[in-house]
């Protein structure tokens, strides 16, 4: 299910598996990793496996690999909204809903910590997340690294012209990729630029349940859809290239890419506070807003409009945000959690010969998921 749709998460597992790849080798030893099945395959044929996603059922991903004594570093996606009073009132809800179903019934919140619990390594992609995990999980700080997603260089090196050539928008527009849902809160930015005469563009799928939602938006003459693009499609990045500015007012993101890839094409961003993105000194192109605040919204967008920072600034603020860093970060946390299990006594040495992510982007059955 996981390529089912095109979203942040799709992107994170393509990007990060041809990242470590492209490394060869850790510490000495070839590093080979790879998108596998475990309705498929045993997930012990791996030295290591590398679950994306705490939620819809990879928690049984997770526990299946611990059982057969396989490291697992999980990257949960954690929303930095969880904090200690919300955890404490969802521990009390799953020890309700077990009570009342003579515990054959255990809530998502649940099966997330079991994960959080059980894998070796957590990898946060910010600080924000990290806090969210240990507050609202009550997970050991010790465990936890935090490692910011990469960026495609595509998007550094983006343009405008192609996108302007494609569509006919010659002038300012405000633009926003991503699903087309509630969630996202498209409908409340395109709200919230009425009487502006500045057009906002939507890049994104629109899913069967959520077309009463697109079309309340298209009824506005200022909105204009666009349909879901390729990641790798050249047009992508253009558009976020032409853009005036990228908005992204959502109920909540971890670290959104396409925040991140808009400031690699040097446009500024208006995005929900709800999020675990930090960029130090980012203000005069980064500005954070309530998901539900329409005029802050509007504010926020005309601000940078008038005076739009200079694209070769906004682009420095990202530029670290590579997937080879991220690579080269997360190889070695594998070199180190497979040699300790090496030493506590597993039976098959590492050879350095493969290395298991899991992932899950759709909602598969427990225990479904996907692997890399």
């Amino acid at each position: 299910m996981l390529f089912q749709r095109e979203g942040g998460l799709q992107v994170q597992v393509r990007e990060t598996i041809a990242a470590l790849n492209s490394l060869g080798q850790v510490n000495g030893r070839a590093l080979q990793v790879e998108l596998a099945d475990p309705n498929r395959k045993r997930l012990d044929e791996y030295d290591l496996i590398h679950v994306f996603a705490a939620i819809n059922g990879n928690h049984r991903v997770v526990e299946a690999a611990r059982e057969m004594a396989v490291p697992v570093v999980l990257s949960p996606l954690v929303s930095p909204g969880w904090n200690r009073a919300n955890g404490m009132q969802a521990r009390m809800a799953d020890r309700l809903a077990g009570r009342l179903t003579a515990w054959n019934v255990q809530t998502s919140y649940a099966q997330m910590k079991s994960a959080l619990q059980l894998a070796q390594l957590v990898i946060a992609l910010g600080d924000a997340e990290r806090s969210a995990i240990m507050a609202g999980f009550q997970i050991d700080a010790a465990k936890i690294r935090v490692f910011p997603n990469g960026i495609g260089p595509q998007f550094f090196r983006a343009e405008p012209e192609l996108f302007r050539r494609r569509t006919g928008l010659v002038g300012p527009f405000v633009m926003m990729a991503g699903s087309i849902s509630p969630y996202k809160n498209q409908l409340g930015l395109v709200q919230a630029l009425d009487g502006c005469g500045i057009p906002v563009v939507l890049i994104g799928h629109a899913s069967r349940e959520f077309q009463p939602y697109l079309k309340t938006i298209l009824d506005m003459p200022w909105a204009r859809w666009l349909g879901e693009l390729p990641h790798n499609d050249p047009l992508l990045a253009s558009a976020y290239a032409a853009a005036s500015v990228v908005a992204l007012p959502s109920q909540g993101e971890v670290q959104p890419l396409s925040a991140l890839e808009a400031l690699a094409a040097g446009t500024p961003v208006v995005l929900t506070k709800d999020n675990a993105l930090h960029l130090p000194e980012s203000e005069f192109a980064l500005k954070e807003v309530a998901w539900d605040d329409g005029a802050s919204q509007r504010e926020a967008v005309l601000a940078l409009m008038a005076a739009r920072p200079e694209r070769r600034a906004v682009r420095a603020l990202v530029a670290h945000h590579t997937w080879q860093r991220v690579a080269a970060q997360i190889a070695p946390c594998y070199a180190e959690l497979i040699s300790a299990e090496r030493a506590n006594g597993r039976a098959a040495a590492w050879h350095g010969d493969a290395a298991c992510s899991a992932a899950d982007g759709g909602r598969p059955a427990p225990g479904a998921g996907h692997a890399v």
